[in-house]
C-alpha cells in the first residue's frame, strides 16, 4: 500500500512514516520544513525514505504547486493530511490571521489536488481545539462529537481546522474516495519541537526543566489549574493505521484520553521525572487558552476498535529522555 503523508517530517508524520516503512508500506512525504525537520526522518543514522525520490519540500499553501502536488498524490493509495500551521499558545494567539489564512490555503490546495487523482482515501488530522469554547471549561469537561456544532472555537487555529474538516466533508460528496477526520487532543512524544516560540506545552516545560539547576524556579504560563488531554504519538499512529483498512467510517471522531491533566500536575510530574529540586512560578499574566477538556472516544472505540494504551507517566519519561539527550550534547 502506498501512503503519502503531508507534514511528514513533523512529530506525528515522522513517527508515522517510520512505523509504516518498518511494516513494508511505500511512503512519500510532503513537507515545507517550517516545523518539520529532515533529522526526524533518520533512523539509526539513515533516512527512512529516499530523500531524492520520496521526499518533496513543497509549500502546500502556494497554489502554483497544485500541479506538482497532483503528480505526487497520483502515486498514492491513501493520503494522510497532517500539514498545518500550529504552535504553542503564545504563537497561536499572536498570529491568528496568519494561521487562519495559511491553514485554509493548505487545505484547499491539498483537497483540490486530491480531487484530481485516484486515491482511495484521505485522512485529515483535525483538532479538539475546534470544539466550542464554552464546552472546554475545566478538568471535568468531556467532549463528544455530537456537540461540535453550533461551532464556536476559541482560536483562529481551531476555526481553520474546522473549516478544513467541513471542506473535506463537502468534497466527499462529489469525489470517489473515502474520507475521515481524526480530531486529535494534545499530542506529545519524540521528534517534537522543543525550542523556540513555536514549541508546545510538554516539550517547552521539559526543555526548561532540563536547563534548570538545582533550586531554580521554572515559570509556567497561567494558574496551572487549566488542563489538557495528552495523547502519545504512538497512540495516534495506531488510530491512523486503523483508518487505512476500515471502511464506512464516520466523517470525524476524536482521538484522545478519557481524562484531563492539569498543567500544574503535568509540571510536577516532569519535575519528579527530572529528579531535580525545582520550584514552580505560575505566571497568571500569560494566556491559558481553554480551561480544559478530555475525549469521549467511544466513536473511535466503536469504529476503529481503538483505545489509548500509552501511560502518561511512561510517555513523559520517554519524551523527557529524548529531549534531554538532544539538549545536553
Amino acid at each position: 500500500m502506498k501512503i503519502c503523508i503531508t507534514g511528514g517530517a513533523g512529530m506525528i508524520g515522522s513517527n508515522l512514516a517510520l512505523d509504516l516503512v518498518q511494516n513494508n508500506y511505500e511512503v512519500t512525504i510532503i513537507d515545507n520544513l517550517w516545523r518539520g525537520n529532515l533529522a526526524n526522518l533518520k533512523f539509526n543514522g539513515d533516512y527512512i525514505v529516499d530523500i531524492d525520490s520520496d521526499f518533496f519540500q513543497i509549500d502546500l499553501s502556494d497554489t502554483q504547486n497544485i500541479e506538482q502536488i497532483c503528480s505526487i498524490l497520483s502515486n498514492a493509495d491513501i493520503v494522510v493530511h497532517l500539514a498545518d500551521v500550529v504552535a504553542g499558545i503564545g504563537y497561536v494567539f499572536n498570529k491568528q490571521y496568519e494561521i487562519f489564512t495559511q491553514n485554509i490555503l493548505i487545505n484547499n490546495n491539498l483537497f483540490k489536488a486530491a480531487a484530481q487523482t485516484k486515491i482511495s482515501k484521505l485522512i485529515y488530522v483535525g483538532t479538539a481545539c475546534s470544539f466550542p469554547l464554552e464546552l472546554q471549561s475545566g478538568l471535568h469537561s468531556e467532549l463528544v462529537e455530537s456537540a461540535l456544532f453550533p461551532a464556536h472555537p476559541e482560536s483562529a487555529y481551531g476555526w481553520s481546522k474546522l473549516v478544513g474538516q467541513l471542506e473535506l466533508q463537502y468534497l466527499s460528496e462529489v469525489v470517489d474516495f473515502e474520507i475521515c477526520t481524526l480530531m486529535l487532543h494534545n499530542v506529545y512524544g519524540p521528534n517534537c519541537e522543543f525550542e523556540g516560540e513555536r514549541t508546545q506545552v510538554i516539550p517547552s516545560l521539559i526543555s526548561n526543566i532540563v536547563r534548570a539547576n538545582e533550586g531554580d524556579t521554572i515559570t509556567v504560563w497561567g494558574s496551572g489549574s487549566q488542563g489538557r488531554a495528552f495523547i502519545h504519538v504512538n497512540d495516534v499512529i495506531s488510530a491512523l493505521k486503523k483508518t487505512f483498512v476500515i471502511s464506512d467510517l464516520p466523517p470525524y471522531m476524536q482521538i484522545g484520553p478519557s481524562y484531563c491533566t492539569s498543567i500544574k500536575e503535568l509540571a510536577e510530574m516532569l519535575i519528579r521525572i527530572s529528579e531535580k529540586n525545582l520550584h514552580i512560578y505560575f505566571d497568571k499574566s500569560k494566556p491559558e487558552g481553554d480551561r480544559g477538556r478530555f475525549a469521549n472516544f467511544s466513536l473511535a472505540q466503536k469504529y476503529l476498535e481503538w483505545t489509548p494504551t500509552v501511560d502518561l507517566c511512561m510517555g513523559l519519561q520517554q519524551t523527557y529522555k529524548w529531549i534531554y539527550d538532544r539538549s545536553t550534547r
